[in-house]
């Protein structure tokens, strides 16, 4: 694996400043060659040569043939004309000084003659035109007949000097993108952690920091992993050995001949055995290898609202007679049940319902009891909790049968929420996306 000396940050840096040298000289060259424009040089040879000449000629010969000769030395290249007053200048374009510069370098004496060069708009583009001073005080008026390539507009040069800011731009997503590719690996990683996969070693690459940063994960992701591990076990070693000694009390409790005592016995071990098989089903949470299969939702609730009708409780079910949803059928029941017996336990009646809400599957179960403070709803849904006083004082377990069912949910994909009904009583209601 190779290995990096610099850090997240020093790569950061050395990217900005990798882009901010490539603009530079970018932008550099492209806005010199757009603000100061220029002739190629065998170009300016030949007009300084034909200027020379024309200057020449236009001096020796007496005004009144001036015009005639100007014309005689137009040629395809140049148009020729001679004014004996200073023409009009344009104020735009302005003067090209470059392009002077070009010119009277190839002829010294131009210099002298107040030589002034521009641009000027032709039918097939810009040509260069000018002037420049005879001795005598008169003018040769010139332009080019060939059009040359220049930019017109700062529309223009602006997309130009655009470019490369793009392409680096496009450059510098690119490489921080890769620095930053083994973070979002790690995320990643991160958002399985507790999902029941077991352990995802994330490959160690990329700056020290990172490298570093998912070492310590590795560690504390394989800890976490054995201390889960050992919890469950060591509880689910408890919860068996506990249930040796219950088992025996409840075969004991058969010579037991008073029946109010035996009883009040039996419903403390099976309180007991209640308690034992919660907490291990909350334990065990994501890590239950239950497979999702396709169950008969609607047949699983109408047989728990049959189990309460049975024991002489105020149960109705609502809903279609089949439905058939993947998910856990275990845990989904059990969730169910929880519910089910929680509206029965803090009301006289429940109704269950069971329908589909175009992609979802929802399971609603109403009681007519005293409801949650609203305050208090989402503290009831945390484990080991027991919100005794607004639900009465006879409640029995751990006080997980809430979470559990909101475990199961998660397991599913789904939610639960719990809200009070405007005439009375808590609605809790399951919902498990398709």
């Amino acid at each position: 694996m190779p290995r990096h000396p610099l850090g997240l940050l020093g790569r950061i840096l050395l990217i900005l400043l990798l882009t901010v040298a490539i603009e530079f000289g970018a932008s550099t060259f492209l806005y010199e060659r757009a603000s100061r424009y220029s002739i190629e040089e065998s170009d300016a040879h030949r007009l300084a040569e034909h200027l020379v000449i024309a200057e020449k000629l236009l001096s020796e010969r007496p005004v009144a043939e001036r015009s005639d000769a100007a014309r005689e030395l137009t040629t395809d290249r140049y148009i020729v004309r001679w004014s004996p007053t200073i023409p009009e200048r344009p104020a735009f374009p302005p003067r090209q000084k470059r392009m002077e510069a070009q010119v009277t370098n190839w002829e010294k004496g131009l210099a002298a003659s107040h030589l002034q060069l521009r641009l000027a708009p032709s039918t097939h583009g810009s040509v260069v035109a000018g002037e420049m001073r005879l001795a005598d005080g008169s003018w040769i008026v010139f332009k080019t007949r060939e059009a040359v390539q220049v930019w017109q507009f700062a529309i223009e040069r602006t997309l130009v000097a655009l470019v490369p800011a793009l392409l680096l731009l496009t450059l510098g997503a690119l490489l921080i993108r890769s620095t930053l590719l083994p973070l979002r690996k790690l995320v990643r990683a991160i958002g399985r952690v507790g999902s029941g996969d077991g352990v995802t070693v994330v490959e160690e690459e990329g700056t020290a920091e990172i490298r570093g940063l998912i070492h310590a994960f590795n560690g504390m992701q394989r800890r976490i992993h054995e201390l889960i591990e050992n919890r469950t076990q060591a509880l689910a070693a408890v919860g068996h050995d506990l249930r040796t000694p219950l088992a025996r009390l409840q075969l004991r409790l058969e010579d037991v001949r008073d029946e109010d005592s035996r009883r009040a016995m039996q419903d403390d071990v099976s309180e007991m055995d209640d308690m034992i098989a919660s907490l291990l089903t909350f334990l065990k949470g994501e890590d239950d290898p239950e497979p999702a299969v396709a169950v008969d939702v609607a047949v699983m609730a109408a047989t728990l609202v049959e189990d309460a009708t049975d024991r002489g409780r105020d149960a109705r079910y609502s809903g279609p007679q089949h439905l058939e949803w993947v998910a856990r059928p275990s845990m989904l029941r059990r969730a169910l049940s929880n519910l089910i017996e929680n509206a029965l336990h803090y009301g006289k009646s429940v109704c269950v319902t069971v329908a589909r809400e175009e992609a979802e599957l929802v399971f609603r179960i109403e009681d007519d009891g005293p409801g949650i403070p609203p305050a208090q709803i989402e503290e009831a849904m945390r484990p080991f909790v027991r919100l005794d006083v607004e639900r009465g004082r006879n409640t029995k377990g751990l006080g997980l049968g809430l979470a559990i069912v909101q475990q199961a949910v998660a397991l599913e994909k789904g939610r639960l929420t719990l809200a009070n009904a405007e005439r009375g009583g808590l609605i809790a209601e399951i919902r498990l996306p398709g």
